[in-house]
Order: structure tokens, then C-alpha cells, then sequence
């Protein structure tokens, strides 16, 4: 059972939660720049993939699918990426916990389901993109 959100300790933490969005941000929208300056436009965004039963999979952030390509734009820090190691918040750690590992573990399913059906996937993460790392895209 997933906890409930803890309310926010202040009004500056709740609009800076409010503020967080989950389509369009910085680090999809310099993905897509990348995407069409590198010669790739043609790509759908948040494309909705069903199973051969017509069973929602999900929505990738950005997807080719003539040619079966799904891309993942990730967050360092909701998606708790394995290189910048980021700390849990310091208050409310039982529900961050459960939560990080909730993102975690559907990340991973949507993957393996999107595997499963023959597309080819990949994850960028925010901090790649950051550093300005030369192989963000590699061979789209």
C-alpha cells in the first residue's frame, strides 16, 4: 500500500512541488533540440504503446514507432539515477523511500514490457545532458 503524501513544510516547498511537471521539461525539451539538430525529427511524443492484446504499456517521453525506438528522459532525482547517487530528502524518509522505489521499479517494468515487444529502448538522464556528454543520443 503506497503511503500518502506528507503535506509540505512550507508554503515554498509546496509550490516548488507544484511547480514539478511531468511532460515538457528542460531536460525533454533539450532532447528534442538535440534530436532534430542531429537530423532525427519525425519522433512522437508521450506515443501511446499497447501490448498485441491492446493492453496499455505505457507512454515513453519520446518515440519512433515505425522504427520501434522508445526514449526515456530521466530525472536524476525522481528517478534516482545510479551515478549521481542522490540522498533521500531528510524529512518524511519512509515515504521518499517507498515512493524512489515505486518510480524505480516501473521504470524497470515499462522497459522489460516495451523489450518484450520488440522495441528498442533507451534512457537518458538528466545529468548526461547537463554535462553536456557527448553521446547523450548515441545512434538514434
Amino acid at each position: 500500500m503506497a503511503l500518502k503524501p506528507p503535506p509540505a513544510s512550507s508554503e515554498a516547498v509546496r509550490n516548488t512541488m507544484l511547480a514539478n511537471r511531468s511532460t515538457d521539461t528542460g531536460p525533454e525539451k533539450a532532447v528534442r533540440r538535440m534530436l532534430r539538430g542531429a537530423g532525427h525529427p519525425g519522433y512522437r511524443l508521450h506515443w501511446r504503446i499497447d501490448d498485441d492484446e491492446g493492453r496499455y504499456v505505457c507512454r515513453p517521453d519520446i518515440a519512433y514507432p515505425g522504427r520501434k525506438l522508445a526514449i526515456f528522459v530521466h530525472g536524476c532525482f525522481w528517478h534516482r539515477c545510479p551515478r549521481c547517487a542522490l540522498e533521500l530528502p531528510k524529512s518524511n524518509v519512509d515515504y521518499w523511500s517507498e515512493k524512489f522505489e515505486r518510480n524505480v521499479q516501473r521504470d524497470l517494468a515499462k522497459e522489460a514490457a516495451l523489450l518484450d515487444l520488440g522495441w528498442e529502448v533507451r534512457t537518458i538522464w538528466e545529468c548526461d545532458i547537463e554535462r553536456g556528454t557527448g553521446k547523450v543520443l548515441g545512434s538514434v
